[in-house]
């Protein structure tokens, strides 16, 4: 995993808000290690959203399967901050694509915690991957800048 440093912000495009709740906080009195991949996963959905590329009704029109995901965490996130994930798709490949997220102050700079994720192109309704939709190529690319 890259070390993404606060300079690096604007590299992100996108950024969707996260509510701290109190189911989130754990004994030690921070969020739960396993809640930062619930953040991650509602930036991406929401993401998704953003750019058109899923429109929120129906589940099997979602496009994508989790492949592998894993989280680096800096700094412990408490009940009272104000928190954003950023999310950017670093990769595009035939069924395959890399993305990133950032966790970071509401609004500052510091980071909190770096997640990584492999999603596949994938069809529910044929259960199986898919290559890419070239609309969906397109939409990225224009969005992240990517060739």
């Amino acid at each position: 995993m890259n070390q993404i440093c606060a300079s690096d912000l604007e590299r992100f495009h996108y950024f969707h808000p996260v509510d701290i709740r109190y189911e989130d906080i754990d004994a030690q009195r921070h969020v739960n290690n396993v809640r930062y991949f619930s953040y991650m996963e509602q930036a991406r959905v929401c993401y998704l959203q953003h750019l058109g590329l899923w429109q929120g009704h129906d589940f099997d029109d979602i496009g994508v399967i989790l492949a592998e995901q894993r989280c680096r965490y800096f700094t412990p996130i408490t009940y009272d901050q104000k928190i954003r994930v950023g999310v950017r798709i670093a990769r595009l490949g035939k069924k395959s694509m890399d993305t990133e997220y950032l966790m970071c102050e509401q609004e500052g700079q510091h980071v909190l915690a770096l997640g990584e994720a492999i999603l596949v192109a994938y069809s529910y309704n044929q259960a199986s991957s898919i290559t890419i939709p070239d609309t969906w190529r397109t939409t990225i690319s224009m969005f992240e800048g990517i060739e």
